[in-house]
């Protein structure tokens, strides 16, 4: 309509003007003839709002106290009218309202809360990243029930994949909850570049996303990343969309894997409540596990990604980015939790707990000694044990009441074996201390008899003076210059000799 009073008002508006807008607006051209004139009265080129219902914060309070029942909300406000409040609309007026006024988010919200309403949400994707740049790690509770010690139980998966290439790095699979320990195993396969078929990928990431559960939070596994120099980013709580790659995994884990399998909790029911399947077989818990793990293979190997049409392991292996592997030695020793305390040798071993000591072989002799302990989280049957002062590695350590015949076998061999070293070493300093005197008859002081003779003497410090003299030769440093030409140099004083001799018969 400005255009139109704008050609209006310069005398140059004509009907084939009013005709191109008419069909454009879908409108008669007595219509926008209409308008033009209304424009041209009051210099308003936008129409009038008609009067209409809008919803407000109070009615957004009252379909909220309502559970979203629009029905519910129009019976209360008929009420109110009644009793001398506002004029109601009509139920098709309320309706109209809600749905143009309030999204369909919100809407959902006032019938099944927050989570109906992220359902709602529009999320940016984040930009692929290089191979190790980014990691994630979730637990996922298996909708499948697998036979655990004589029971049907749910498992956990723990796993981390890269965000790049979408690799699945490492997992733990636990028979019960999860915990440190088994982000621990978890971490441990993630890192270790080993020769495992289904997850030969790996190495120390730059940075880990994690949400906010207690145990990814733990100091066990904080510390073991941050030994690696592993920046972990911790997300809030309850916002899935920020750590998608792993959401998107574990989603896929149940559409593609656990759906497929025996006893899945989620399968269709009938009318009474009973599924559809009855009287399946629940897998043992080894067979699990090894299904899960051809699956992961399938993930790695075969799965395409979407938008590139290659493999996470295609992907991986085309990716120039260098890994910085770690030996399996120090994985090991980095992803154990520290006590955080000192503890002692006693004859006992070393004491932790009530009633609960740790021997070794390696401990003969060292009772006394201040030691800090490390262990994998609920694996208390063996520890490793580290010196405190200099945080040197001793060994490893076990349950006292728990050893094997084997072990109980290696710790008598060191006792023997210390045993041994003990009186060696006495009687090499007996042979020392005992010297051998002659007898005499006559009153005069005793001589050794295995004294060393004069020529013996000699021939010691002999020794020992051209071994002072090699070592000084050794030590010299060797000056690189020109020599006096009277000097003569090691291996050609014979030349010299000869020389001077042929002169003579020369001259």
């Amino acid at each position: 309509m400005q255009r139109l009073l704008t050609l209006d008002q310069n005398d140059e508006l004509t009907t084939e003007h009013l005709r191109v807008v008419a069909e454009c607006l879908g409108r008669d051209l007595r219509t926008v003839r209409r308008y033009v004139a209304q424009a041209r009265k009051d210099g308003r080129c936008e129409g009038l709002a008609r009067p209409r219902f809008e919803i407000t914060d109070e009615l957004r309070g009252l379909l909220a106290h309502f559970r979203g029942n629009a029905s519910a909300l129009h019976r209360d406000l008929v009420k109110r009218a009644a009793a001398g409040g506002p004029a109601a609309p009509s139920l098709p007026t309320l309706l109209r309202a809600l749905r143009r006024d309030l999204s369909s988010g919100e809407r959902a919200a006032y019938r099944f809360g927050e989570k109906a309403l992220r359902e709602h949400w529009v999320h940016f994707r984040r930009p692929r990243e290089h191979r190790n740049a980014v990691w994630e790690a979730d637990h996922v509770e298996v909708p499948v029930r697998v036979e655990i010690e004589g029971k049907p139980r749910k498992p956990w998966v723990t796993w981390f994949i890269d965000t790049g290439p979408n690799v699945i790095c490492g997992l733990a699979v636990s028979p019960g909850y999860p915990s440190r320990e088994s982000i621990l195993v978890a971490l441990r396969s993630a890192l270790l570049c080993d020769d495992d078929p289904d997850m030969p990928f790996g190495g120390v990431p730059a940075r880990v996303r994690i949400d906010r559960g207690k145990d990814f939070l733990s100091k066990a596994v904080t510390t073991a990343l941050a030994r690696f120099a592993v920046v972990v980013e911790d997300l809030p709580g309850y916002h899935g969309h920020l750590k998608g790659t792993v959401e998107n995994l574990n989603g896929s884990a149940e559409q593609m894997f656990f759906k497929m399998l025996p006893c899945y909790t989620h399968q269709p029911k009938r009318l009474n409540g009973k599924p559809m399947e009855s009287g399946q077989t629940p897998l043992a818990f080894p067979e699990f596990v090894s299904l899960l793990r051809a699956w992961v293979h399938e993930w790695n190997f075969e799965h395409q990604v979407g938008g590139c049409d290659k493999t996470p392991a295609q992907m991986w292996a085309e990716d120039p980015t260098p890994i910085h592997e770690v030996s399996a030695q120090d994985l090991r020793m980095f992803t154990l939790e520290d006590e955080g305390r000192i503890r002692k040798i006693t004859k006992k071993g070393v004491r932790r707990g009530r009633n609960r000591y740790y021997v070794a072989d390696w401990m003969q002799g060292k009772v006394g000694l201040e030691v800090c302990l490390r262990l994998m989280p609920h694996h208390d049957r063996e520890v490793e044990v580290f010196e405190a002062a200099t945080e040197r590695y001793l060994g490893a350590a076990y349950l006292s009441d728990q050893a094997s015949p084997e072990q109980v076998a290696a710790m008598e061999k060191a006792r023997a074996s210390e045993r041994r070293r003990v009186n060696a070493a006495f009687k090499e300093g007996g042979r020392e201390r005992r010297a051998r005197l002659a007898a005499v008859s006559k009153p005069e002081e005793p001589r050794r008899v295995d004294a060393a003779t004069s020529s013996e003497a000699r021939a010691v410090i002999r020794r020992a003076a051209d071994n002072r003299m090699a070592e000084l030769a050794i030590a010299a440093p060797f000056l690189d210059r020109d020599f006096p030409e009277e000097w003569v140099r090691p291996g050609t004083a014979r030349a010299a000799r000869k020389n001077r001799a042929r002169r003579e018969q020369d001259s």
